[in-house]
């Protein structure tokens, strides 16, 4: 969710906590989306013939939709309606799943998947501006406390619903995956629609049409080519695509001062690209998410393709990885970082680094079982929860109020794109390096690639504020 700058005083609605679980539900939905649809993703090659890169974009391009539409999602909430934008978008995501549960092509699988991801960018902004008109200032924290179980609960979760719906084999053993947000998605865009108060910004800006025609098409001619490029031979149209997004980038960044100086809101504060300690959270943001997208988009190929687990098996060898991040999200998020502040982060990425390579040992010779995956996954899971708890805070707490929107908008997006760059980078280097049925050095080569980026975020993290921002004020 992206933080608001306006945050008037309220009076506590009297539904605001059925109003905190149709926010919840929906947040829900978009966590399980991305575990459950990972574990199906050998049953959709085989069942659709998915090619590898459409493989990629049926994970990736979610992410990458999503990236996207979050640089505006917020603002349409502000200018239109921030109850509005969350039914629309509750309703397009519902309806985006069923159709992504009935497609009968990779080609429609993949492009109903982008439209969840446009419609997901509608929702998940709504959550924190809904909860800020709904709840006193002294009841917002009670409110947040929700969160970490609901985030831990669907990290657990996610791979063993996922493994289980696969493992029913109806409708060709993939499509429940993606019907299973219809519940779900039906309650929340009731719940919505019954429920919530509607709200907008005071002094909303107008939405930069221009500006968010060049930051997406940026992401677009980067993602893009790293996906395709493999597939195609590499042609040079793939690197005068990829130029081509480093330039849009550059004349987003001049297009944004230019409206500042103009006296025009811009999608993104011009300052923010000089304020250092800001700049290198979006770069430990980057780099880590990058890592870690690859090496679950590849490591759940390995596993089902390459050791012949089932999805539900698979699903079970995840469960060590998902309680580790649990468990280390609520140790670091309650306790740890408050007391320790920056250090915090530091030893979650030292504990994170550690479980790859344990991982990366156990793995790259021979078969493995579950038990062997065990302790890594425990302790990669432990090291991720350690630092995604808290890390929104640390970064957002080098700007100022005024920055404060723009900045949780452009982390929430910039998460999303490491996601998607991390599946198509990583997960070609995979496909890359399999050849003749190579699996464990292809998910040796991911590996040791993940760990060199868990590195260089370490690396990073000194950089960043010593202490993190109150919760209610920087939760992503």
């Amino acid at each position: 969710m992206e933080a608001s700058v306006d945050t008037p005083a309220v009076t506590a609605h009297p539904r605001r906590w059925l109003i905190l679980f149709v926010v919840l539900a929906a947040e829900c939905m978009d966590l399980l989306d991305g575990t459950v649809v990972n574990v199906a993703l050998p049953v959709i090659r085989n069942r659709l013939h998915a090619s590898d890169s459409a493989l990629q974009w049926i994970v990736g391009g979610y992410s990458l939709a999503l990236a996207i539409g979050l640089i505006t999602g917020a603002r349409f909430g502000d200018r239109f309606g921030r109850k509005r934008m969350f039914v629309i978008g509750a309703a397009g995501f519902t309806l985006s799943s069923v159709l992504c549960g009935v497609s009968t092509s990779t080609d429609m699988l993949v492009v109903f998947r982008l439209t969840q991801g446009f419609f997901g960018a509608l929702l998940i902004p709504q959550g924190l501006g809904i909860m800020r008109a709904v709840f006193p200032a002294d009841e917002l924290n009670k409110a947040f406390a929700f969160f970490g179980p609901v985030i831990g609960g669907a990290a657990v979760l996610g791979p063993i619903i996922g493994g289980l719906l696969v493992s029913v084999h109806l409708w060709g053993g993939w499509r429940l995956v993606f019907l299973v947000n219809l519940p779900l998605g039906i309650a929340a865009t009731i719940g919505a629609a019954l429920l919530m108060p509607e709200s907008k910004a005071p002094h909303a800006p107008k939405i930069d049409v221009l500006g968010s025609i060049l930051v997406g098409g940026a992401m677009l001619a980067i993602v893009y080519p790293l996906i395709q490029g493999r597939e195609s031979g590499w042609p040079i149209w793939t690197f005068v695509l990829l130029a081509a997004g480093v330039l849009l980038i550059g004349v987003f960044g001049l297009q944004q001062s230019w409206r500042t100086r103009g006296g025009e809101d811009g999608l993104i504060e011009p300052s923010l690209f000089r304020n250092r300690s800001y700049l290198a959270g979006l770069l430990v943001l980057l780099v880590f998410f990058l890592g870690m997208a690859g090496f679950m988009f590849a490591l759940t190929l390995f596993l089902q393709v390459g050791e012949g687990f089932t999805a539900l098996h698979a699903g079970l060898t995840f469960v060590p990885w998902s309680f580790g991040l649990a468990a280390g999200s609520g140790l670091s998020g309650a306790v740890l970082a408050d007391r320790y502040g920056r250090r915090v982060l530091i030893a979650g990425g030292v504990v994170s680094l550690v479980g790859t390579l344990i991982i990366l040992l156990v793995a790259r010779h021979g078969s493995v079982s579950t038990w062997d995956l065990l302790p890594g996954f425990l302790v990669s899971g432990l090291g991720l929860g350690i630092i995604v708890a808290p890390l929104f805070g640390f970064i957002i707490a080098a700007v100022d109020e005024r920055e404060l929107g723009s900045a949780s908008g452009l982390l929430n997006a910039v998460q999303q794109l490491a996601n998607s760059i991390g599946i198509a980078v990583l997960g070609t280097v995979f496909f890359d390096t399999l050849g003749a049925g190579h699996f464990h050095h292809a998910l040796g080569r991911v590996l040791w690639i993940d760990a060199a980026l868990i590195a260089v975020s370490v690396a990073l993290m000194p950089l960043l504020p010593a202490h993190a921002r109150p919760e209610d004020e920087a939760h992503g």
